[in-house]
């Protein structure tokens, strides 16, 4: 930069000794079409190198975080009560909104009920398989009583000790107390197999009775809608008696987060050849004309909706964008100081220092009068 400097006054040192002073040579059109392609190149050097050296934007936008607020509620439910107001700074965990907490009470009584039940139900399980096992133990004893009686029946009757009768009779009683025992054990096995049906050895109809319960509670703790984060309550759309819930679409209201806020500057693709995260950036911001602010590169993200084709059976068509469009790139930058107020969405200009020479001073000056121009531009006619 110093060097086209010296260069640009040598030759205008040159011309005025040779044709102004000395008048050793006419100033001829020759000579001023010859004077003009040679400053015009000196020209285009410090042009260039501010380009790449200091790359100036005023394609700036104030990105902030938004949470959108949406009732988390599963039934259509009466607002009760609006505890914010529109453009009103919030902490975390103020209470935004109150629904209807009236059905949502009553699922969960419920739920604890069926808890209650489902732990009954699990003793009433235990207790069935001892029942189940006495049950086995008397079909048993039963059978066994009957086999002796056969036996015994069935050898007087082939000595003609006793009647045949007496011996099929107690032959069918064997049978009937095989049929029981049979009965007996096949309802231990299903009181078993229903005690078994455990997770971590609790009952499965408890954990499903403890969940509904949970559920209950998440939509009873819901009724009231809290601040996930500090931030300005904006887009407030809701009034106490008005029903919000599982049939309004969209958000009744949104908060912009306060911490961590940071600009989008837009550059051309060849202006970014030499910028590095961590660069120092010059910063004006349109709502606070005459001042700048330090910053510095924090990202640059290298992606562009123009590399992007959304899968079909169609064979894209290339170019598929006006030529005379070119993508740019966003550069992700924060302030030094976090204290200053940067509305969402607020526009302004930022200029990346790559380094530390001549070409930045003339980025800088660009800045400036841009930032103090903002006093007066756009002019209100």
């Amino acid at each position: 930069m110093l060097g086209v400097v010296a260069i640009t006054l040598v030759y205008l040192a040159f011309i005025w000794v040779v044709f102004l002073k000395f008048k050793w040579l006419r100033f001829t059109p020759t000579w001023g079409l010859i004077s003009a392609f040679f400053l015009l190149h000196l020209l285009i050097v410090p042009l260039v190198g501010t380009r790449m050296q200091s790359p100036f934007s005023t394609d700036v936008r104030v990105v902030r975080h938004t949470v959108q607020l949406i009732p988390r509620l599963p039934e259509p439910t009466l607002v009760t009560e609006v505890r914010v107001k529109e453009n009103e700074p919030v902490k975390k965990g103020d209470v935004l909104f109150v629904f209807d907490k009236s059905i949502y009470k009553s699922q969960v009584q419920s739920a604890q009920a069926a808890v209650v039940a489902a732990k009954q139900n699990a003793k009433i399980l235990e207790a069935d398989i001892a029942v189940a096992k006495d049950s086995v133990t008397r079909a048993q004893s039963d059978l066994d009583f009957a086999t002796v009686q056969q036996d015994r029946f069935a050898t007087l009757a082939s000595q003609r000790a006793g009647s045949q009768e007496s011996a099929d009779e107690w032959t069918s009683r064997v049978n009937s107390a095989q049929a029981s025992l049979a009965e007996a054990q096949e309802s231990q096995k299903r009181a078993e197999l229903a005690y078994a049906s455990q997770i971590a050895g609790v009952n499965t109809a408890v954990i499903q009775a403890e969940a509904a319960l949970e559920q209950a509670q998440y939509y009873l703790a819901h009724t009231e809608m809290k601040a996930p984060n500090d931030g300005v309550i904006v887009n407030l759309q809701v009034q106490e008696g008005m029903v919000s819930g599982q049939l309004r679409v969209g958000a009744i209201a949104s908060l912009i987060i306060d911490k961590d806020p940071y600009l989008i500057a837009a550059y051309r693709q060849e202006n970014l050849m030499n910028v590095r995260p961590g660069q120092p950036v010059v910063v004006a911001i349109n709502t606070y004309p005459g001042k700048h602010f330090s910053g510095k590169v924090e990202e640059i993200w290298y992606a562009s909706r123009r590399g992007q084709y959304t899968p079909s059976g169609n064979l894209p068509l290339f170019p598929d964008i006006p030529l005379h469009t070119e993508a740019r790139l966003p550069v992700k930058i924060t302030l030094d100081d976090p204290t200053v107020r940067l509305g969402i969405g607020v526009g302004g200009a930022t200029l990346i220092l790559t380094s530390d020479n001549p070409f930045t001073w003339l980025g800088q000056i660009s800045l400036r009068t841009y930032t103090w121009a903002r006093w007066v531009y756009p002019l209100p006619i």
